[in-house]
């Protein structure tokens, strides 16, 4: 047989009283008056045979066992709270609306996505694809993920720039950072003599490189981190997305400069990745929520999902160390 549990209203009271440490202020948010509290969590104690609180003349502190129990009690509500949120929505067809980048979406979301809905198959999933500034506010997506600079954020001006813009409206946002934006040199090795190497002597300065207009300044900026001033005297090509420019260096067309977490979750047969010459630009990847409805059981899974999806990418970015003759 199970063992009887105390009162809900005890546990309710007593893990008011011990998140504000006052049984007046939990009285005052439980609309309860001050002994109620007082007797609910003397009754508790009795049950218990325990002492939660001590005492004092203007203020209460939790004991060693107080502090103990209201992790555990506070551990269980929150799973009750989960479960509630989900069986709710269970009940309601939820819709999730998601703005990604359209390269992280092809690349990273897409391949990945069928495990979210095979664990949520009651969230319906609607997904946009953009790279301007996401429009949280009205409701048009729920979620966005875009990578840039947060506001007040400063970064050495030698690192290649980010000029898009994550949001015109930072009111009540909450941006988690993914991960940092790291750029690598891709190219196929067809392009290459043979025995050589993309690090060889002078070879950016005779392959053509493939511009991403999403990302102007890619190159310039990286070409300033290891010391180079300027651009080499081969024909410019331009696409309009990196998944596009991936594309194009696997066909042998040139030298792709493009984030690693895009590389790394793309196919990656037939190119390779000159990592010597990896380099973080100025900003990062970011999931952005509204922190208002950040914990809405459809919203607040969704990125529970994508922070464990990201792990796999975080590693620390080294510096620049090497430099090539200009």
């Amino acid at each position: 047989m199970h063992k009887p549990l105390p009162s809900l209203i005890a546990l309710r009271f007593f893990e008011a009283a011990g998140r504000l440490q006052s049984f007046s202020n939990a009285a005052l948010e439980l609309h309860v008056t001050q002994g109620a509290v007082s007797r609910q969590i003397r009754a508790l104690e009795e049950e218990l045979n325990a002492k939660l609180f001590n005492r004092l003349t203007r203020k209460v502190e939790l004991t060693d066992a107080g502090r103990n129990y209201l992790a555990d009690v506070d551990a269980a509500f929150a799973r009750l709270r989960a479960g509630t949120e989900r069986l709710k929505a269970q009940q309601e067809h939820t819709t999730l609306r998601i703005s990604v980048l359209p390269s992280i979406g092809s690349s990273w979301l897409m391949p990945r996505l069928g495990s979210f809905t095979r664990e949520y198959p009651y969230i319906e999933i609607r997904i946009s694809s953009s790279i301007e500034p996401a429009n949280l506010q009205t409701g048009a997506a729920d979620i966005a993920i875009r990578v840039g600079a947060k506001p007040g954020q400063r970064y050495d001006a030698n690192l290649p720039q980010i000029d898009l813009v994550m949001t015109e409206d930072w009111r009540d946002v909450l941006a988690e950072e993914l991960i940092e934006d790291v750029l690598v040199p891709v190219y196929s090795p067809n392009i290459l003599e043979t025995n050589a190497r993309l690090d060889d002597e002078g070879l950016f300065h005779t392959l053509p490189l493939i511009h991403t207009t999403s990302r102007s300044d890619a190159w310039n900026g990286w070409m300033k981190a290891f010391n180079l001033h300027e651009m080499p005297a081969t024909p410019r090509i331009e696409y309009g997305h990196f998944f596009m420019s991936l594309d194009a260096a696997r066909q042998g067309l040139g030298v792709a400069l493009i984030p690693e977490v895009i590389f790394r979750s793309s196919n990656t047969q037939g190119l390779h990745c000159a990592t010597r010459y990896r380099t973080r630009s100025a900003g990062e990847y970011y999931m952005l929520s509204l922190s208002r409805r950040a914990e809405s059981h459809h919203i607040s899974v969704f990125r529970d999902w994508v922070r464990k999806q990201f792990e796999t990418f975080r590693s620390p970015i080294p510096a620049p160390s090497a430099s090539l003759p200009a």
